[in-house]
């Protein structure tokens, strides 16, 4: 054993661990009965153990695929063992002073294991018999034969959730970071810790709603979504933001932002330094974003052709009565891709030409591959869920909230855990983190229409296969110039199904690929000088051979999106349009009052 490994030994006095234990037990205890005290209503009564994600079937006809196999179980077994073994002999021969490589490593991004105190001899063990032991439940359960492909992918989210959730970072024993902590204060980061746990416990109405960033730091129109404009047009859906231009001269073509409804608008206006629709006005554009309502139970029977109603369309009429204009640039980010994509295939069956040009952000409208998002959707889960919503007329903007975070969950769930409630600290203020956690509700019509025909049954991409207002929507009729803009890390929105979208619309297209994720990759303003990006002015059928005949730039995609806009719009420019010029009066300053609706109540 060597004389670093014997100290830290040396330094954990088991009796005064004892100790502390009790006290927080004792401490606890009567923080739980506080708690209980104050929440405790009539009729909260456990629901039982439903199963409505149906986790359990999909684990019964994995475990029959594998029991048909099991020379292959037995060969993994013995893998497993023989790497432990390595891994008992490597750890001794350390105690005993000598250098060993690891049996196993944490991936580049995990963050979990960075201290320096999971190199000691006890934790480096702890941390690699994790390691190998995950590595074989998720390889085992990702190698079975004849598994149908959705069941596949739902066994293999689920079993990497049970994973991450038993790593030695979760627990005081295993972590030496929260161990220490626990030691110095005496165990007063774990009765804070507790007492953050209850205060999410009941700022959630029983229910878990971890606290990302401190609320009280941030304040929409004061320090995040700042850029300053004005709202010149709402309805029930949605109010429309002229901003204020920086320029003396604009693109003649006014430039309409279509933002996701799952979150708020305000990801694309965050900071000074990382708005993007900051930038988009110092380009000399006149933009204009819709700031999407958080609805509530009056407008569950909206539909997701209100939302293209109420929403693009009505939007760009607005926009054609500010400004004067016939045409606009539109932007989708995402769902509000989806539905721009949508709109435009609508409004071409209609004959209605008032799109100039399209930007697709991280959008699908093709879901045969809908990445992790569609582990969550079958008959079952999704009967589940509309049944809920109909009680409700809604669904909660925490439960959407809840799944986007399980597909990070080590970053958006387990290191919240680590950090708030075996720490005890309280979260760093983080504008990104404050965005994600103002989550908004999805009305029941909208949002039941929008898993099944898109999600479920992929119907979007059909020519005909969904129908709005008696308008067969055709993707193919989409013909404005396009551009398409994907990020290589997206884990909602993966490149290669958003990729599909340029063997769909005509008209020049440019496809994008971006480094990062679906927020970070998007979020990337040039002065940052982060991440990269490839272009490819062809667009195969192929997108590994699009990739392969890419080229990669350094730096933000922003700056290529302006070069193609300004392409899209000539060299011709105008005098500057501020809101209230046209015929649209102000009805109040920027961002609104939809965007400062919270989704609790």
């Amino acid at each position: 054993m060597t004389e670093q490994s014997k100290q830290k030994l040396d330094d954990i006095d088991e009796t005064q661990i004892s100790k502390t234990m009790t006290d927080i037990a004792e401490r606890s205890q009567r923080l739980v009965q506080d708690f209980l005290s104050k929440n405790a209503q009539p009729g909260n009564a456990s629901v039982g153990m439903d199963d409505p994600m149906n986790i359990g079937n999909a684990f019964m006809e994995m475990t029959t695929k594998m029991m048909t196999n099991p020379h292959k179980m037995v060969e993994a077994n013995m893998n497993l063992w023989q790497d432990y073994m390595k891994l008992w002999q490597n750890t001794a021969s350390r105690m005993m002073g000598q250098e060993q490589e690891p049996i196993v490593e944490p991936e580049h991004d995990d963050r979990r294991f960075k201290g320096e105190a999971w190199e000691s001899d006890v934790f480096d063990f702890i941390k690699q018999s994790y390691l190998l032991t995950s590595n074989w439940m998720e390889s085992s359960v990702s190698d079975v034969e004849g598994l149908d492909n959705k069941i596949q992918k739902k066994v293999e989210f689920f079993t990497k959730q049970y994973v991450d959730a038993l790593s030695p970072t979760n627990f005081v024993m295993t972590n030496p970071e929260v161990l220490k902590a626990t030691m110095e204060s005496r165990g007063e980061n774990l009765v804070n810790g507790l007492r953050n746990l209850l205060e999410d416990m009941g700022s959630g109405d029983g229910k878990l709603k971890i606290k990302m960033s401190d609320a009280d730091d941030f304040e929409v129109g004061e320090n995040v979504a700042t850029t300053p404009g004005k709202v010149v047009y709402r309805n029930d859906l949605m109010e429309l933001i002229q901003y204020t231009p920086t320029t003396k001269k604009v693109s003649k073509t006014p430039l309409l932002i279509c933002p996701p409804w799952i979150n708020k608008f305000y990801i694309l206006d965050l900071r000074e330094k990382n708005s993007y629709i900051k930038w988009a006005v110092e380009q000399g554009n006149t933009v204009f974003v819709i700031s999407w309502v958080n609805p509530d139970r009056k407008l569950a029977m909206k539909t997701f052709g209100d939302y293209m109603h109420e929403g693009p369309i009505a939007a760009i009429y607005a926009i054609k009565k500010a400004t004067g204009e016939d045409n606009v640039n539109a932007i989708g980010y995402c769902i509000g891709g989806t539905l721009l994509a949508t709109s435009l295939a609508y409004m071409a069956a209609k004959k209605i030409d008032s799109v100039k040009s399209a930007t697709f952000f991280t959008t699908m409208v093709d879901f045969e591959e809908s990445g992790d998002l569609g582990v969550f959707i079958d008959e079952t889960s999704l009967s589940n869920l509309e049944e809920k919503m109909n009680e409700r007329g809604y669904l909660e903007g925490n439960e959407m909230a809840s799944t986007f975070n399980m597909m990070k969950s080590n970053d958006l769930i387990w290191s919240f855990v680590v950090n708030n409630y075996l720490l005890g600290k309280d979260p760093f203020p983080f504008d990104l983190l404050y965005w994600n956690s103002d989550s908004t509700r999805m009305p029941a019509a909208m949002h039941s229409f929008y898993l099944r025909n898109m999600y479920l049954d992929n119907k979007l991409v059909e020519p005909g296969g969904i129908e709005i207002d008696g308008v067969k929507i055709n993707l193919r009729d989409i013909n404005v110039p396009t551009y398409i803009i994907s990020t290589r890390e997206d884990h909602i929105a993966p490149w290669k199904p958003t990729y599909k979208a340029t063997q769909l619309y005509k008209g020049d297209i440019r496809f994008v690929l971006s480094a990062s994720g679906h927020i970070a990759g998007v979020v990337n303003p040039p002065a940052a000088e982060k991440y990269c990006f490839w272009t490819n002015d062809k667009t195969p059928a192929d997108p590994e051979q699009w990739l392969a005949g890419s080229v990669q730039h350094e730096g933000s995609w922003w700056t290529d999106w302006d070069k193609w806009i300004k392409k899209q719009n000539g060299k011709a420019l105008i005098d500057a349009r501020a809101p209230g010029d046209g015929k649209l009066k102000v009805l109040c300053d920027a961002p609104g009052t939809y965007v400062s609706m919270k989704a609790e109540g």
